[in-house]
């Protein structure tokens, strides 16, 4: 039976995750903040380094040392996070309440045991369900991701690459979760098997009524799949609103760089932008707003000051050009 979800699934506010370096204090995210109601979907993008992943361990209480949650409130389904211990994040957390499809997913499945045993594996230590009632779920599960039943006896060697991600999916979502985070889970597949997963992904999306979380540096996968979207730049998330009018109409300048970057069929454009520059060491990020050395927008207040987040036509955006009373 498939649970109706509570309308707020996942309330981040204010969330906050540093490395403590032998070089310094990295400083990987920084007070992000965002809601999921059940049967949305956000997607967070933006370069390498910027800070995606850190997000994901943060939610999944995975973050591992020298790095540690310093502030912020994470509530999944209900449940405060931060203050868990591993055994509780273990036992209540983790593929519970949250799930992931790790980067590289289709690597992560163990060579010497099947796919069965495997997929089963949450089962029997959260759940204690075994044999015949736990074979069933898996096969609901294969079924919902368009895999043949017989490949449940098969080992991860046999399959392509395409079927391991589709059943690493499925068993993300065997315990039926609030959340399910989805780190790059098109990488190194190619673009016909890539679109069919993403067609799959909205189907479960709007059955199961959960809330899903897609991490990529590919804009153009995510217009397709996200209703909410978050861009993030060196820690920060410095827009964040619905999908379409991001889209539509970007308004923070490094927005605005990444959607002119992605070639349009439909389009009459001379060339692709793109950003000059790399983004900054984190251990050491720019003073004021941590964008503006490869900003063409910026002004002596971007270099001095950093930027509150404004509300500019329903999108949050992190950036001086918006603070009316500067």
């Amino acid at each position: 039976m498939i649970h109706i979800k509570e309308k707020l699934i996942l309330d981040v506010n204010n969330l906050t995750t540093h490395y403590f370096t032998s070089k310094g204090e990295v400083k990987a995210l920084d007070d992000a903040s965002f809601q999921l109601e059940g049967g949305q979907s956000i997607g967070i993008a933006g370069e390498s380094g910027c800070g995606k992943s850190t997000m994901a361990f943060s939610l999944l209480r995975m973050v591992q040392p020298p790095g540690r949650i310093v502030s912020g409130s994470i509530r999944v389904g209900g449940l405060e996070v931060t203050g868990l211990s591993e055994e509780e994040a273990r036992k209540k957390l983790r593929w519970q309440k949250i799930s992931m499809v790790f980067q590289g997913a289709m690597d992560i499945m163990t060579p010497v045991y099947s796919v069965g045993h495997q997929m089963m594996e949450p089962l029997r230590y959260l759940k204690d369900i075994k044999g015949d009632r736990a074979k069933d779920i898996c096969f609901k599960y294969l079924d919902m991701v368009n895999i043949d039943y017989e490949l449940f006896y098969r080992y991860p060697h046999e399959l392509s690459g395409g079927q391991k991600q589709r059943i690493v999916i499925a068993t993300a979502l065997l315990l039926e979760p609030d959340v399910v985070i989805l780190d790059e889970p098109t990488t190194a597949l190619d673009v016909v098997v890539e679109a069919r997963i993403m067609n799959d992904l909205k189907v479960l999306k709007k059955k199961l009524n959960n809330g899903m979380i897609f991490i990529t540096h590919d804009l153009s996968i995510l217009a397709e799949i996200s209703d909410i979207l978050a861009i993030m730049y060196a820690g920060w998330i410095v827009e964040l609103g619905s999908a379409l009018d991001i889209y539509k109409e970007p308004k923070h300048p490094y927005t605005q760089k990444l959607i002119a970057a992605i070639p349009r069929l439909h389009m009459d454009i001379d060339r692709l932008e793109y950003i000059p520059g790399a983004p900054p060491e984190l251990t050491n990020p720019p003073k004021g707003c941590r964008f503006h050395p490869r900003c063409e927008q910026a002004f002596d207040r971007c270099s001095q000051e950093e930027p509150d987040e404004h509300d500019v036509d329903g999108v949050k955006v992190k950036c001086h050009l918006y603070d009316r009373s500067g």
